[in-house]
């Protein structure tokens, strides 16, 4: 005789109960990883940024702790969350890099905050933010900066602007190397 697993029929009525909790915004009082942080710890543009982009229903991509992305090309992503550790080359609006998170390869981004780990080419077309757990070596173009102290930058720095949106209009200024 058959017995029909108590697990049958669950999926639907576990499935309404999760969409009608409120989704946390980033930014909203907890770090990537869910834990309350103090409002200071957020910049205010970035953090509006990725609220906005959650409110567009936007693509969110999130590797999470203790896993490995490797050898990918990310495309159509809006948002990127690094928990784990991502070798890729991708071209998004938001990169958020986790404490323990950490980020090889080339990435075009419009804004980038960075708690852990980039190592590779990195083009911020708006705002790059590095916090005072961040490291972030390699090439670096970037529209503006901030850097809390502790925060590391060291390799090829350019500032560059692109008024008209294109990649190819950055103008750039003596590179230099800098650690904060």
């Amino acid at each position: 005789m058959a017995t029909q697993s108590p697990f049958f029929g669950k999926r639907e009525r576990d499935a309404d109960s999760l969409t009608s909790r409120p989704a946390p915004l980033m930014g909203s009082g907890t770090n990537l990883s869910g834990s309350p942080v103090g409002a200071s710890s957020v910049p205010a543009q970035a953090a509006s940024a990725a609220a906005n982009v959650a409110k567009e229903g936007g693509s969110k991509l999130t590797v999470g702790p203790n896993i490995k992305l490797k050898g990918v090309e990310i495309t159509d992503c809006d948002t990127l969350v690094v928990e784990g550790l991502v070798e890729a080359t991708m071209d998004s609006r938001v990169m958020q890099i986790a404490e323990q998170g950490a980020f090889k390869g080339s990435a075009e981004i419009d804004i980038a905050e960075i708690r852990g780990l980039f190592d590779g080419n990195l083009t911020v077309r708006e705002k790059l933010v590095i916090h005072s757990t961040g490291k972030v070596t390699g090439k670096i173009r970037y529209g503006k900066i901030v850097v809390e102290e502790g925060g590391q930058l060291s390799g090829e720095i350019t500032f560059g602007t692109s008024p008209s949106g294109n990649k190819a209009a950055w103008q750039p200024a003596p590179t230099a190397a800098a650690t904060a």
